[in-house]
């Protein structure tokens, strides 16, 4: 499974996929469901656990992702699923009593999620 989610990142990244092809929708979705129990509805860490990970939960929307966004495409959602100590998110989680169904994520799903937090994180100030 790691490596399907590997490979991809790897075809995401390297493919400009045209804004009219990702459904923004199901990135919206994915997002809500997935990622602002964390980073908020706004991508800003305002999240209800946002201070209850190790490290806490970052600000997208800061200076810093913006460049990287703009350096290395698609590294937002691949900074999540592929990070260094794997087990951050799951754990945060779980010590806090919260239940996330598996996602079987699809190439689409990685393409929708980084075409609206990019959205999000492009038009925030």
């Amino acid at each position: 499974m790691k490596m399907l989610v590997i490979v991809s990142l790897g075809i995401l990244s390297l493919t400009q996929t045209p804004t009219a092809l990702a459904d923004t929708a199901n990135g919206k979705n994915l997002f809500l469901q997935r990622c602002a129990i964390c980073h908020g509805p706004d991508l800003k860490a305002t999240g209800p656990l946002a201070t209850r990970s190790t490290p806490p939960t970052p600000d997208l929307t800061a200076p810093v992702f913006k460049k990287r966004l703009n350096d290395y495409p698609g590294v937002i959602v691949s900074s999540v699923i592929l990070r260094p100590n794997g087990n951050l998110i799951p754990r945060t989680l779980q010590e806090n009593g919260v239940k996330l169904p598996a996602h079987a994520w699809s190439v689409q799903d990685l393409r929708d999620l980084n075409d609206y937090m990019r959205g999000m994180i492009v038009k925030s100030r």
